[in-house]
């Protein structure tokens, strides 16, 4: 495994992260989700990360449980606040980025986590509407009384997070980082989050590098989906993954097979080495619903892939390469979930 900064801070990560985002506490078994954690652990991943909201507060609970008996000072562990989290009908305030909500949601996280403090608390969201200036005061209570070393942001816009850093830089606060989906096939970062983040200081901790999977190459146009695979989660897997399920996205998916070979490299491995390409990138998020998953994804880790590999992996992809900084916007919400 190899180590890099969050952004400009002190802070080492793994280059891989465990995130247990659609397994943990729903799609694989608690034991199943203990044993990929301690493969995670084996194979040199000490960051992992995960959210109230993934499986209502049960992947916390998972995690935690996981990861008890463990040296927590060799560990990072990430946690965000957005989403309505806790039993139903949900109140009128168990969402969005008041200070109430980020008061009692880190609370509710440490309590499942069964830890005293996060290393990094993320704003899952950009919340519109909740002043910026209380967000950030709510988020500097939380670093100043120990509960969170860091903040970050997670699928926020460029200009969204240049006003954030003005506040926590006044704050006194350590915003350090951006959770952005960043794939090989989904480069919207790369026009201004990235930038602006890198001009700040903000390290990009990347979701989904693997695409949903299908940068793994198993979806073959005019094949069956794979038997429990994510396109056949009815779930939720099935609804992230179908923007990527395009004939022409998945033929194009299919030339970069020779690209993996030639380096050496499996289809994940090469999908996740390719963002760890990106200077901004600190660290990739990945998961896993067996332990040997895993294997294959820390593979990527310290992997430079030369220039030539780069260009081979743009001409196969062309046409079919999501860009536009745009539809980052697109992740705030319109309207109160609750």
């Amino acid at each position: 495994m190899e180590f890099r900064h969050l952004g400009s801070s002190g802070l080492q990560i793994s280059e891989i992260t465990y995130g247990n985002w659609l397994t943990h506490g729903s799609q694989v078994e608690n034991d199943v989700a203990t044993a990929c954690v301690h493969r995670a652990l084996d194979l040199g991943i000490t960051t992992f990360d995960t959210a109230d909201v993934y499986a209502n507060g049960k992947a916390e609970e998972v995690l935690g449980a996981a990861l008890k008996g463990q040296r927590r000072e060799s560990l990072e562990i990430f946690t965000k606040v957005y989403w309505p989290v806790g039993p139903d009908p949900k109140g009128k305030n168990d969402t969005g980025l008041s200070r109430k909500h980020v008061r009692e949601g880190i609370d509710g996280s440490l309590r499942r986590l069964g830890t005293d403090y996060v290393d990094l608390y993320q704003a899952h969201r950009y919340d519109a509407f909740t002043p910026l200036e209380e967000t950030m005061s709510a988020f500097a209570d939380v670093v100043h009384s120990g509960k969170a070393h860091y903040i970050g942001v997670s699928e926020w816009t460029a200009e969204q997070i240049r006003a954030a850093h003005e506040l926590a830089t006044e704050l006194r606060i350590p915003l350090v980082s951006s959770q952005p989906q960043y794939s090989m096939l989904w480069r919207i970062i790369e026009g201004e989050v990235v930038p602006t983040s890198a001009e700040l200081g903000i390290g990009q901790i990347v979701w989904s590098p693997m695409a949903q999977g299908v940068l793994s190459g198993k979806y073959v146009p005019g094949q069956p989906l794979p038997e429990g695979s994510r396109a056949t989660d009815q779930a939720g897997g099935a609804t992230m993954i179908q923007r990527f399920m395009a004939d022409d996205t998945l033929s194009a998916v299919q030339d970069l097979k020779p690209i993996a070979e030639d380096l050496g490299l499996s289809m994940p491995a090469l999908a996740i080495a390719w963002v760890l390409q990106n200077d901004n990138v600190s660290s990739a998020i990945v998961g896993a619903s067996r332990p040997d998953q895993l294997d294959d994804s820390v593979k990527a880790a310290g992997v430079r892939l030369p220039e030539d590999a780069l260009a081979r992996v743009d001409a196969a992809l062309e046409g079919v390469v999501t860009s536009d900084p745009a539809l980052v916007a697109e992740s705030t919400p319109k309207q109160r979930v609750v």
